[in-house]
């Protein structure tokens, strides 16, 4: 099963309130969700999807790609949603879960396919952000395999992890599932990028590209756009 976990959008990408008002970075991480979900949706060869989150705008356009919403009540964060719905799987029964985050606009299918096809009967396979230091894609088998904790800095411990069980673990580097969004240089790269994504088309609109590093203000809402 693919789980997408997804906190409150209210208040999403603190890190980029230097660069985004509020209201514009709930925008952005809705287009990035967006982004994530038609890529499942046009895979026909998905196994099912699973969004894990409570926020309404999450649980209605998971509702209308036809996707499970398991619900996040207690909000505890990406760590604990997937804690949640890892054992969700495991009661069911699930033999193995790939969990991708809602903030990877750039995700193409093919990668998505990949990962399945390299995954060990037993084992996991780890796909590691651009930076080398966030975990943008972890498969496991048997689902719970190992626990994982999300953060800035989750692929090291990951890795080890994975390395820990003795099963084999498979680190993939894909262009597309590496690009995540969490700071101001990270979204004038995504602008830099070839695509027309909702989150890219968005950025352009905002003229991210020429606001990085000028000291401008945050992007404040026009009237009407609230």
């Amino acid at each position: 099963m693919i789980l997408v976990p997804v906190k409150n959008l209210s208040g999403a990408k603190q890190r980029l309130a230097a660069l985004l008002d509020q209201t514009f970075r709930t925008e952005l991480a809705q287009a990035m969700l967006h982004d994530v979900l038609s890529t499942l949706v046009a895979w026909t060869a998905r196994p099912d999807v699973a969004v894990v989150s409570s926020d309404p705008f999450a649980v209605e356009l998971a509702r209308e790609y036809k996707f499970e919403v398991i619900p996040d009540h207690a909000n505890p964060g990406e760590t604990g949603a997937i804690e949640m719905a890892t054992q969700i799987c495991v009661e069911r029964g699930v033999a193995n879960t790939l969990v991708i985050p809602a903030d990877i606009p750039l995700v193409q299918s093919w990668e998505l396919a990949e990962i399945l096809k390299q995954a060990p009967a037993e084992g996991s396979v780890l796909v590691p952000a651009a930076d080398g230091r966030g975990t943008n894609a972890a498969y496991r088998s048997p689902a719970a395999l190992f626990p994982l904790r999300f953060g800035n800095d989750s692929f090291k411990p990951h890795h080890a992890a994975a390395q820990a069980t003795n099963k084999p673990c498979v680190v993939l580097h894909l262009p597309g599932i590496a690009v995540d969004v969490d700071s101001p240089e990270d979204l004038q790269h995504l602008v830099s990028l070839p695509g027309e994504t909702h989150a890219q088309q968005l950025a352009r609109k905002w003229g991210v590209s020429v606001r990085v590093g000028t000291g401008a203000p945050p992007v404040q809402p026009r009237s009407g756009e609230l």
